[in-house]
């Protein structure tokens, strides 16, 4: 455009030299009249003077949640001086720096214990027995006295005043160990088979894998930059399962025969949103990968999430959510733009069904694939694990086993690699602790979260009335008699709605509530994962502890008695309506 204004009379010098300095700024700027806000709030019409919108991951910085804003105004792991500073005065951290904390793995859990409790990182389940004994000095020396095992897989030691946890964190380093990106908006623990690599049914040793994706998120900034929690799981599609349908993403190894589409071997599927405390089970994604793809892909996968996941609404941040609004295909795409790699699109039922699954693996003493070795699974009722057994178990991993201990999502753990010449001299080390590689069929299936004795959401004592209604049923119906529970039953215990012990998979799953002011359980039944997947149905909506013994006790005398031949009890109450199964609990009298 050219800015040359003729210099007819028509014009005034003043109007000539307005006019020029008009047409060239319409010449600078390419575009007519503009309107905009300065940082200031006054309006302008010069588009250099307004201040673009700050965006965090495409969302404007004022419309995100609080958690948003405080890891936008500080960097969580750039608070270690603050965390000397509380150590130093030993006092509670700011409603800002206690969520800025958990991404170090430190939970100020405050109502409900005015200290601090610690969460780990621990891959694939796997420690050694010299992490055990220095967890244990830790906890003996600053917290609680005991661990408590958990249904990642890992490993939480409570009750550290604000003065130790640098003490904490440091001993921790030293051991080899690590809690970072533990807690808050990120990746939790990554779990695997427990018994991968030692399983004789299993299809591929995931436990490189778990490390692999460990290795990763510890040294790739944006892995810890998700708009929420995370959930990756490996399963190896042996014996044990690991539940990884209950994550936001699971691979499960699988078997491709001859004569497929693609050719023979072991892949992973890949399932994709799970979240059991929505009632939602993770779904094939129709997605087939090499397994040294996995990694890569679930990489890809989490960029996209956190890219694209809900910075303004927490209670709509999950992945879930995104795959909901964009639909798998767009999630699958997105994933693709990010690999140098083609997606392969192969349908389920080109894979070979999957074996069975030992819903009792977890417990007692079991052959592995190398020859004349065992494992042992022992019994940790709940979880909780005082520190004199955490000696003992590492004093007998290594006089018996190869000084490597495994966890479990049950909350219990397992010593490997025993020779059959030992197992009698390992099992009897384990009594003289206190510890059972036997337990009742109800107990060894039994989880429970933290409670209302550690966590200020939960309603009730979980831990405690867990392990009372296990031992009640175990000890009424024992396995051995004629009436007896013969086969396993999940109970999972949760204290509130966030159900970290995921109820709604259980054979029967209790959630806290308050009933006219005691603590009380809402009751379902019938839920599973893997082959048995499944969302409970409510059985009772609520009813005080101190009246629930007697509800189910009713339960199992029906069952015990009206069961058809090898049925489980999961198979019992899915044949019966909810309505015939409330009559049973409340028969008047438990013959």
């Amino acid at each position: 455009m050219s800015t040359n204004i003729s210099t007819s009379a028509s014009f005034t010098t003043e109007q000539k030299e307005y006019l020029q300095g008009f047409f060239a700024g319409v010449a600078m700027r390419g575009q007519g009249a503009f309107a905009g806000q300065t940082s200031s709030g006054l309006i302008t019409n010069d588009p250099t003077a307004v201040a673009p919108e700050e965006m965090v991951f495409n969302t404007p910085v004022a419309d995100l949640c609080k958690e948003e804003r405080w890891k936008h105004e500080q960097n969580p792991f750039e608070i270690w001086d603050k965390l000397i500073d509380y150590a130093a005065r030993n006092e509670p951290p700011t409603e800002s720096d206690r969520f800025r904390i958990k991404y170090f793995g430190m939970f100020h859990v405050a109502p409900a214990q005015d200290s601090f409790m610690l969460r780990l990182r621990v891959p694939g389940g796997i420690l050694s027995t010299d992490h055990m004994r220095g967890l244990a000095t830790m906890a003996e020396q600053w917290g609680s006295g005991r661990a408590d095992l958990t249904t990642r897989s890992n490993l939480q030691i409570r009750e550290f005043e604000p003065k130790n946890i640098i003490n904490v964190l440091s001993t921790l380093q030293k051991l080899g160990l690590t809690s970072r990106g533990a807690g808050a908006d990120n990746i939790r623990n990554i779990t695997a088979s427990p018994i991968t690599g030692l399983d004789p049914q299993e299809l591929l040793d995931v436990a490189p894998l778990a490390e692999a994706m460990q290795f990763y998120i510890s040294n790739s900034r944006d892995m810890y930059e998700l708009p929420r929690k995370f959930n990756v799981a490996f399963d190896n599609g042996g014996a044990i399962s690991v539940l990884a349908d209950t994550n936001d993403i699971g691979f499960t190894a699988v078997r491709v025969g001859e004569g497929r589409s693609v050719p023979a071997g072991v892949y992973f599927r890949v399932l994709l949103c799970g979240i059991t405390g929505h009632r939602q089970f993770a779904s094939d994604s129709g997605i087939l990968l090499r397994p040294d793809q996995a990694v890569a892909v679930a990489a890809a996968m989490i960029r996209v999430f956190g890219e694209h996941g809900d910075r303004t609404d927490r209670k709509k941040a999950r992945l879930k959510y995104l795959v909901d609004r964009w639909g798998v295909e767009r999630f699958i795409a997105e994933t693709e733009k990010k690999l140098v790699f083609p997606l392969i699109h192969v349908a389920a039922d080109e894979c070979e069904p999957r074996g069975p699954i030992d819903r009792a693996g977890h417990i007692g003493i079991h052959p592995q694939s190398q020859p004349g070795m065992h494992y042992i699974g022992v019994t940790v009722p709940v979880g909780r694990l005082p520190v004199d057994q955490m000696r003992a178990i590492a004093e007998i991993a290594d006089t018996y086993g190869s000084g490597e201990l495994r966890l479990t999502v049950w909350q219990n753990l397992l010593i490997p690699n025993i020779p059959t010449s030992s197992l009698r001299a390992a099992e009897q080390a384990l009594q003289a602790a206190g510890l059972e590689c036997h337990a009742g069929t109800v107990l060894s299936g039994t989880v429970a979260c933290t409670g209302n004795k550690g966590c200020k959401f939960a309603a009730t004592d979980t831990k405690t009335h867990a392990i009372s209604i296990a031992k009640l049923l175990d000890q009424r119906f024992p396995k051995e008699s004629a009436n007896g529970i013969d086969q396993p039953v999940n109970l999972h215990v949760t204290g509130c709605n966030h159900s970290c012990a995921q109820h709604y998979i259980g054979d029967i799953g209790l959630m806290g509530v308050k009933v006219g002011g005691e603590e009380g359980y809402q009751v379902v039944v019938g839920g599973g994962a893997d082959q048995d997947q499944g969302v409970a149905r409510e059985l009772i909506p609520a009813i005080r502890f101190s009246e629930l013994g007697p509800k189910l006790e009713s339960l199992f005398v029906a069952y015990t008695a009206r069961r058809e031949p090898g049925e489980s009890f999961l198979s019992f109450t899915r044949r019966h309506e909810i309505v015939q199964l409330q009559s049973y609990c409340n028969a008047s009298e438990a013959n």
